[in-house]
């Protein structure tokens, strides 16, 4: 059911040669766990001095990480525990058929990728698989996967408001106008992406994906607790370490751009554990349409204002010029 990463990767695993000695090419898995703030949104539903204070911890969370953890989310561990079910039956097709077919029936190029097929050294190697999944091609998915469509459209209705709630929260001090989530964030422009990182023999050697920021809103991430998220902050890479019972929201460059730089999109990556184990996350990825205008009321503003289209051709541009994007570095005044 793996992908033929050794095969791909045969002359670059036999040189054994690293891009540079940056940071970003040293590949450690035991750098210092840290466990991110854990916010009970519960809180959010009690008395309004409660309800502040917890409105407080996520903002300085948001400035100060960029990443959190919630608990008391209101996503149903049944809801949770079903879509991790199927994720890993969908994994587990042999290659062949995640490759060559497009068993989901998605719109974009089938919606499976795996590896980094311009890698030229070690350190551009990613060891993952995905399916990058549109939520208006939810609908089309049946036969076989049927109860795989079903938990996607559960996890997905909550996640969203989970999603839209975040974005509301931090939005309220930015200017920002008050329907503009509404007004721009569907359902359905919505993303699910399905990740899994299969077991290495090179995992001290090669990422499961590189460093990156995320382009959207933010990111609801379900991870499993076999751990190797790590985040770039203060000049160092630090490890995560997983919460059982949390789910991690992730600020991603469209509000970066929103806040003008209030809040921050944080480069991250992951790092792989052993030649034995698997890994498995699910990013739940709150976007807005194409045309929707990103523009910050604070001024004087760092960014010129684009629209998420122009941004996404942007960063496609930069993967296949460069090998990785450049994100809303492209659109600073």
């Amino acid at each position: 059911m793996d992908p033929p990463f050794e095969e791909k990767y045969k002359s670059l695993l036999t040189n054994g040669t690293l891009l540079s000695k940056d940071k970003d090419d040293v590949i450690m898995s035991d750098y210092e766990e840290h466990e991110l703030p854990i916010i009970d949104l519960h809180r959010l539903t009690l008395s309004s001095s409660e309800r502040e204070h917890c409105v407080k911890e996520i903002r300085q969370a948001a400035r100060e990480w960029g990443f959190f953890q919630v608990v008391n989310h209101g996503i149903p561990q049944e809801i949770l525990e079903r879509i991790q079910l199927e994720q890993r039956k969908l994994f587990h097709h042999p290659f062949s058929k995640k490759a060559e077919e497009n068993i989901l029936n998605l719109s974009e190029n089938n919606g499976y990728r795996w590896g980094n097929h311009t890698a030229t050294c070690l350190g551009q190697i990613s060891w993952s698989e995905a399916f990058h999944i549109p939520l208006t091609d939810i609908s089309k998915i049946g036969g076989e996967y049927k109860s795989l469509r079903e938990s996607i459209e559960a996890y997905a209705a909550t996640a969203e408001k989970l999603a839209k709630e975040m974005t509301e929260i931090l939005a309220e001090n930015l200017d920002v106008s008050s329907t503009y989530f509404q007004e721009n964030c569907l359902p359905e422009t919505n993303y699910l992406r399905m990740n899994r990182y299969p077991p290495c023999p090179f995992y001290s050697e090669v990422f499961g994906i590189l460093p990156h920021t995320d382009s959207c809103f933010v990111n609801v991430l379900i991870q499993d607790q076999i751990g190797g998220l790590q985040l770039w902050v203060n000049g160092e890479w630090i490890s995560v370490k997983p919460h059982p019972e949390a789910l991690l929201i992730n600020l991603g460059d469209l509000f970066q751009a929103l806040s003008n730089d209030v809040y921050k999109s944080i480069r991250h990556r992951v790092v792989l554990a052993s030649k034995q184990v698997e890994r498995l996350s699910l990013a739940y990825l709150y976007c807005p349409r194409n045309d929707a205008v990103i523009e910050s009321g604070k001024k004087p503003s760092i960014y010129r204002k684009f629209t998420f289209e122009e941004l996404m051709k942007q960063n496609s541009r930069d993967i296949e010029e460069t090998g990785h994007k450049l994100g809303i570095s492209r659109f600073l005044m």
